[in-house]
Formats: structure tokens, C-alpha cells, sequence
């Protein structure tokens, strides 16, 4: 068969062409018939799900080699890692690390009980009832035991700086526990110093790095990180194991405020990776209030909790709806 030839326009015979040519010798695509164009869309559907399985298939290798050429166990739970990543951690460990739950104290977020079902006063441990704190409140994300506990032990005395990432996200968490009651001002956000000795043998300010990380989450208008407002103006004795008076003999005048234009009638954020028992908090935050802070806040990734809970009871003095808390 012939070429075809209808005014004035040249086409190739049907079925064994694609381009047709005007009568100016310029090539232009004929339209495909339905069939032509379902087959085309199949072969990319075909041709994108075997890229896909090729990728998967790589990464997969991939990992597998890096198990092979790079054994590694979990730092937490000696488990082998299989997975590329730059914390040494397995998902399972990081999966075990739960929030605080239950009743805890309005305002240093220690963990009580109680048996009644609902009251209309916040819960106050003892020692809150009896002298509240220099700092409005105190929250943690979760209890400094376990994997979260070990966690920070591979931050701060293993030198695992990548473990600051997730500590970063669960002090966020706590953070927006607070946020609600922040004012619409920026506020002032101050990581706990450490003295320059042992910053130096450390090599970083683990509260520093934690809050970096858990800044990046946040609004940043919204907060002003500052590591160099508060200084540690001199070396502390370690507070493990000392008495609540030692920690506050202990560490009575350590702090400082560089520049209390910093501070002056600005909301701080006082952030840590530990609240024992808020020996440290309160020292900060009362140089702060006396610099000319208009509130202090605390935020931190673990705190400690007594190994028994404190007991919420009615008080039969000031009436059913008075809490009356044992310190």
C-alpha cells in the first residue's frame, strides 16, 4: 500500500506509523488510540514498581553488609543492630521509654496517689504545701529510670553526643506541657551551666545540647535559647548521695547572672536533662527572680522519683475539698 494523501497533508499508512507530516515537510504526533495509551501507562506503572523493589532491595543489602563488615550490639541491651544509624541504640530500647503517668505534684511534678477520684485544687506534694518553690512549675517527660535513665548516662558519660537528638524530642514533649501557660512573650530559654572545669573534661553542657535539639522542634519565635546568661561561678561537690540540706549547702552561691538585662522582666525557661530534688532548680531560679526575671519555669527530659509515693488524704480540718498531702 501506497502513501496517503488527503489534503495536502502526508501520512504514513495506519497501524506502522506515529508521526504524520503537513504539507510543509513538519513532523506532528498523531493521537493514539485508547488501547495504545493503557498500554503506555501500564509499562510505567510496571517500570516505577520495579525501581521501587530495586531501592528497597538495595537498602536492605545495604544494611545487611553494614551488620556484616560493622558488628555492633545495642549499647542499651546488647541486642545486635541491624540498622544503619548513628545512635547506637535499638528500636525496641527507645520504644520502652514511656511519659510520667498519674497524678503528680502541681508544681515540682513529683508523682503521688491518691484515692480520690477528682478534686477541685491541684495536687500539692508535702514539701510544696509547706514552702513552694522560687519557680512556678516543674515538668518532666519521664522518670529518670531504665532505658530513658541509660540513655542519658550514654549522653553524659560515654560521650554520645547523637543521643542528645532523642532526649531533645522528649524534652520538647515536656515543654509543651508548660507552653499553655507561658505568656505571649518570647521566652527566655536557659540551659542549667555547667562549671567551665568540667564542662572542659566533658567536652559539652549535655542541658545545652538537649535543648538545641529540642528547640529545632519548636516554634522559633517563639523561645530564645541563651548558654551564657547563667553562669556556674564556682565548682560543687557531686549530689549523689548528700542529704536535701547538703545539695542546698552544696550548692548555695554557685550560680550567677552574666547580664541581667538578659533576663530582666522576661519568662525563663530553666532546662536539664535531671530534677532530683530541685535543689538545683530553685538555686538557679532564685538568682534569676532576684536579676529581675518575671517567672521561672523548669523543663526537663527525667526526673526522680521517691520510692514511695507521697498519699493524697481529706483533710477532716479544712473541710472534703482540701488536700492534705504527706511529705
Amino acid at each position: 500500500m501506497g502513501t496517503i494523501v488527503r489534503h495536502g497533508v502526508r501520512a504514513e499508512p495506519a497501524g506502522r506509523g506515529r508521526l504524520v507530516f503537513s504539507s510543509s515537510g513538519i513532523p506532528i504526533r498523531a493521537p493514539q488510540s485508547a488501547a495504545k495509551q493503557n498500554e503506555r501507562t501500564a509499562s510505567l506503572i510496571t517500570s516505577a514498581t520495579r525501581i521501587a523493589k530495586s531501592s528497597i532491595a538495595k537498602s536492605w543489602i545495604a544494611e545487611s553488609l553494614f551488620a556484616t563488615l560493622f558488628p555492633s550490639d545495642c549499647r542499651l541491651c546488647s541486642s545486635p543492630l541491624t540498622n544503619i544509624s548513628r545512635l547506637p541504640v535499638c528500636e525496641a530500647c527507645l520504644e520502652q521509654i514511656e511519659p510520667v503517668e498519674g497524678i503528680v505534684c502541681a508544681i515540682c511534678g513529683e508523682k503521688i496517689q491518691t484515692t480520690l477520684a477528682q478534686n477541685n485544687r491541684a495536687p500539692l506534694c508535702g514539701l510544696c504545701q509547706k514552702k513552694a518553690p522560687p519557680f512556678v512549675q516543674a515538668a518532666a517527660y519521664g522518670s529518670y529510670a531504665g532505658i530513658l535513665r541509660d540513655l542519658i548516662h550514654l549522653l553524659k558519660y560515654d560521650q554520645i553526643r547523637q543521643a542528645a537528638k532523642v532526649l531533645g524530642r522528649l524534652l520538647a514533649d515536656a515543654i509543651a506541657g508548660l507552653e499553655t501557660n507561658f505568656s505571649d512573650n518570647r521566652v527566655v530559654v536557659i540551659p542549667v551551666p555547667l562549671f567551665k572545669g568540667k564542662r572542659r573534661q566533658r567536652g559539652f553542657n549535655q542541658a545545652e545540647l538537649i535543648a538545641t535539639a529540642a528547640l529545632k522542634l519548636g516554634n522559633p519565635r517563639r523561645f530564645e535559647l541563651q548558654t551564657a546568661l547563667l553562669k556556674r561561678v564556682r565548682p560543687t561537690e557531686s549530689q549523689i548521695g548528700l542529704t536535701r540540706h547538703q545539695r542546698r549547702e552544696n550548692i548555695r552561691g554557685a550560680f550567677g547572672v552574666a547580664n541581667k538585662e538578659g533576663v530582666t522582666g522576661k519568662e525563663v525557661l530553666l532546662v536539664d536533662d535531671v530534677f532530683t530534688t530541685g535543689t538545683t532548680a530553685s538555686e538557679c531560679a532564685r538568682v534569676l527572680l532576684r536579676s529581675g526575671a518575671s517567672k521561672v519555669w523548669v523543663a526537663t527530659v527525667a526526673r526522680t522519683q521517691k520510692a514511695e509515693a507521697q498519699k493524697i488524704e481529706v483533710s477532716t480540718t479544712e473541710g472534703p475539698e482540701a488536700l492534705a498531702i504527706a511529705g
